[in-house]
């Protein structure tokens, strides 16, 4: 018995040392749920950051221009994929802090997407325009999207660059006031759907959490235009016409992000440009429902994952304050201050914290979404864009 009781521990053992790699102990292993990036623009650098402890566990250095930079991630919220400025695009292991692989693909650009399944992360570019699209293990190019048409024969300014169920990117020409759809089932020979003469300039774009909707913001005039991903053969139609600078032309001193409108239930509140509000969006009948007076001009409007309450930032120089929308009164709750130079919000998965880049400061805060208390405070140099892992199981993120 004592020798057969031998033996199992034996082979138990050796069970363990094979399901950890390197014969690693459980607690020197963990996940990747709770992890994220903050983006140190002036730097060129991330920092790696842990949500559940408030803590900084890592830098990655030397990732080109971060001025205005965005990031996706791996299905397995390992790996961070960061969109420069400068056309560089950057693999970061998180669970290392460093840099897996870069390429410089361009010459500037505007931020990315990756596909549904994982396997692709695509590119879109100002100059010299079009998409370029990735293998997300290699960094190697597989596709190069030309943005050329007979409304921009040159080439034109891509933006608005999301991923959409069915393996499709779908992204708009600035230049050229169209919107294609890029079916990726064959990433060599990927098959383009073009929607022409939407409007003047569009300037950036969301697709909906469902994938079913995307909505293009114009420049060059007022209102949106929407293309319903599940029936595309209806063409794209005009919403919100009053969007915009309105009756009056006022300056507009950042423009909002599309990306940062919030949805809570059938209800979207978005930033009004130019314009000290905040506009509700019937999200079945695609109307205005009512407009909030805010501090400033809004730049990011962000719902609690629970979508009870908006939290709102604004443009320079009224940027020190964050204020928080009831979805229900449609009221402001509450004020924060938090500094100079509010930049970004993100919320934790569900919901209970919110992270805040305050660039002028130097600083991330950390909030008590119930409470409104601050949790702490993280020194970073300039940091601007928050980006954690939950992004990896969300459409359009």
């Amino acid at each position: 018995m004592r020798v057969q009781t031998a033996w199992l521990s034996v082979l138990l053992a050796a069970v363990i040392a094979m399901t950890w790699p390197n014969g690693a102990a459980a607690d020197d292993l963990r996940g990747t749920g709770d992890l994220g990036i903050v983006v140190e623009r002036a730097a060129g650098a991330v920092q790696v950051i842990d949500t559940s402890r408030h803590q900084a566990i890592g830098r990655v250095e030397g990732l080109g221009d971060l001025s205005h930079a965005s990031a996706v991630f791996s299905r397995d919220g390992r790996y961070a994929y960061v969109f420069g400025r400068d056309g560089g695009l950057s693999k970061i292991d998180l669970l290392t802090a460093s840099v897996v692989a870069r390429v410089v693909q361009a010459g500037n650009s505007i931020g990315g997407a990756i596909s549904e399944d994982g396997r692709l992360v695509a590119v879109s570019n100002y100059e010299p325009g079009g998409v370029k699209v990735f293998d997300s293990e290699t960094l190697e190019q597989v596709a190069d999207i030309e943005a050329k048409s007979a409304a921009a024969p040159e080439g034109s300014k891509v933006v608005g660059l999301v991923d959409a169920p069915g393996g499709r990117f779908v992204f708009s020409l600035y230049d050229a006031g169209e919107i294609w759809i890029a079916d990726m089932s064959d990433p060599a020979v990927p098959e383009v759907r073009r929607f022409e003469d939407i409007g003047t300039q569009p300037y950036d774009a969301l697709v909906t959490g469902d994938g079913r909707s995307y909505i293009a913001g114009l420049f060059g005039e007022d209102g949106l235009v929407l293309l319903d991903l599940w029936h595309p053969e209806d063409g794209v139609r005009r919403i919100l016409s009053g969007y915009g600078r309105g009756e009056e032309a006022l300056p507009v001193y950042k423009m909002p992000h599309l990306e940062g409108w919030a949805r809570a239930g059938r209800l979207f509140f978005l930033p009004a440009v130019g314009r000290h509000e905040v506009l509700v969006l019937d999200g079945d009948s695609w109307r205005e429902k009512g407009r909030i007076p805010v501090h400033g001009q809004p730049v990011f409007a962000v719902a609690n994952p629970d979508g009870r309450r908006v939290w709102v930032n604004f443009a320079h120089p009224r940027n020190d304050v964050v204020q928080i929308i009831d979805t229900e009164s449609l009221e402001i709750i509450h004020t924060l201050r938090p500094g100079k130079a509010v930049l970004h919000m993100e919320f934790t998965p569900r919901g209970e914290q919110v992270w805040i880049s305050i660039r002028d400061e130097d600083r991330v805060d950390v909030y008590d979404t119930r409470t409104f208390e601050r949790l702490a405070s993280l020194p970073m140099d300039k940091p601007s864009g928050i980006f954690l892992t939950a992004r990896a199981n969300r459409i359009g993120l």
